[in-house]
């Protein structure tokens, strides 16, 4: 028996809770003076990686991905290092798609691809990120899956700033899904 929207929307309302508190506890939402990714200055700084090395944090976060993905036609799981990659292992063995990295730059050894995992032209791909300001960061990561004539559909971030990233993907034809925002944790 499927679940209905009504049950699905009852259960992340729970673990929306449920994971603010969780991200409390384990020390990712700090107070002080801090200087951001995009060179913003801010009065709080949200560390995920303290989430994602946290076992029972990250598998909250991997569980609330994996309710939003059953909705979504996507072939794939991605992350960006360094950020995304844990998050993406997490929510790909929960949903038991197959898991991409996306490295930053191109490796000068090896291989000296830019991905981490199997991506063919035509696959649909929703990219996990620890947290999004103004998607600066995983806009890159966006486009070198464009270039390779691949789609990313929808990012699920774990904590959205609210600070213009949802807008700035919208350019790009990609939906911004947050697990939580700024504003539910302040």
């Amino acid at each position: 028996m499927s679940e209905s929207k009504a049950e699905t929307g009852t259960e992340l309302k729970f673990q929306k809770g449920e994971l603010i508190e969780a991200l409390n506890a384990c020390g990712a939402v700090r107070y002080g003076d801090f200087t951001l990714a995009s060179g913003k200055k801010s009065k709080y700084y949200i560390d995920i990686k303290k989430a994602s090395t946290d076992p029972k944090t990250l598998k909250l976060i991997a569980e609330q991905a994996a309710v939003l993905i059953k909705d979504m036609e996507i072939d794939s799981v991605a992350g960006v290092e360094l950020g995304g990659v844990p998050l993406a292992t997490a929510v790909s063995l929960e949903t038991e798609l197959p898991l991409l990295l996306v490295r930053k730059t191109t490796k000068d050894y090896g291989t000296k691809g830019r991905f981490v995992g199997e991506l063919k032209a035509g696959d649909r791909l929703v990219l996990l990120e620890d947290v999004t300001t103004s998607g600066g960061s995983v806009k890159d990561a966006i486009k070198v899956v464009l270039e390779a004539k691949a789609l990313v559909k929808y990012v699920i971030t774990v904590v959205d700033r609210e600070e213009g990233a949802k807008e700035n993907l919208a350019e790009l034809g990609v939906e911004l899904v947050p697990l939580v925002t700024a504003s539910d944790l302040l």
